[in-house]
């Protein structure tokens, strides 16, 4: 029990140091999630190997509170996504399954649907976390569909299984959610889901804030994965700069003016107009005033001539 703990939490990234001084305070039987809740709470992150960190330099990175540290790699990201310019992405596995199975079957191609979006994108780093009981057979009171794609996700380091395990005939299931919000805080990415972990806000104000602008919804639609295109309200992001490290500003758009030549608002009118572009936009009344004073100005002109 001891070993497969130290290496679930290895595989995490955490030192064994940690780990060992974790499972010692709360002995050998101590559940992962109480485990995980120790490691938050003394303030152990994820570290690369030493042998495989490359030392970088320091890099301030704009991301408003929920910083981590540069370089690290862990749950097998490759050295090509700390360059991406795509956010990393973790999916709560339960959560899309069965809003894809309507909430009654545990949909395993709902996973491969959202999978296959985010890889169509070009994300490299695409991680999902499901239980580890999602591995037995099914059972009535609990039907999966398409099991074998979870197996295939395995195989792929795609999908990681959050421990769960029986003790005494009844099954003890650590904390998935908690997973999903430490990877995603952890990497500065994006969490695919429709729950809104109103619990693991309140448990932590940086996780708080992290989940309100780093959550994507998404709906199911005739089996087509399909996350909204303002993810966080008409006046937020676009998808694109939502899931991009490096937003990019769109380029401004001029909406003709309705009323064209007839216009009179002339520099107030907000509108695009094509037929002067090289001119000041004065108003009808103003062009007129501006003509008239010409034509008083070379009246007088003449006058002073003759005389």
């Amino acid at each position: 029990v001891h070993q497969s703990k130290l290496d679930f939490f290895c595989k995490l990234g955490y030192g064994k140091q940690d780990i060992c001084k974790v499972l010692e305070n709360l002995g050998q039987e101590a559940l992962e999630d109480d485990v995980l809740k120790e490691l938050i709470r003394m303030g152990s992150k994820p570290q690369a190997l030493e042998s495989q960190a490359q030392p970088s330099p320091l890099k301030l990175i704009a991301r408003g509170s929920c910083s981590a540290s540069p370089g690290s790699k862990w749950l097998g990201e490759d050295e090509s996504d700390s360059s991406d310019h795509l956010r990393p992405i973790v999916i709560d596995g339960s959560n899309v399954a069965m809003s894809h199975g309507n909430k009654e079957v545990f949909s395993c191609w709902g996973i491969q649907l959202a999978v296959d979006w985010f890889r169509e994108r070009g994300h490299k780093y695409i991680k999902v976390f499901v239980p580890l009981w999602r591995k037995e057979p099914p059972r009535q009171d609990s039907p999966i569909a398409d099991q074998h794609i979870l197996e295939e996700l395995e195989r792929q380091s795609i999908l990681v299984y959050t421990p769960s395990r029986k003790v005494k005939g009844k099954r003890v299931v650590c904390y998935d959610d908690r997973y999903i919000v430490k990877v995603a805080y952890e990497k500065d990415g994006v969490i695919v889901s429709n729950d809104h972990y109103r619990d693991l806000q309140n448990e932590n104000p940086e996780w708080k804030w992290f989940i309100e602008q780093r959550l994507l919804m998404y709906s199911f639609v005739s089996n087509r994965f399909m996350p909204p295109d303002d993810p966080l309200g008409r006046h937020g992001p676009t998808l694109n700069n939502f899931l991009s490290k490096k937003p990019v500003l769109p380029e401004p758009k001029w909406q003709p003016c309705p009323y064209g030549k007839k216009c009179t608002y002339g520099n107030k009118c907000k509108f695009y107009h094509p037929e002067r572009p090289h001119q000041a936009q004065l108003s009808v009344a103003d062009e007129l005033r501006a003509k008239t004073k010409v034509s008083l100005n070379l009246g007088k002109e003449e006058e002073q001539r003759n005389h």
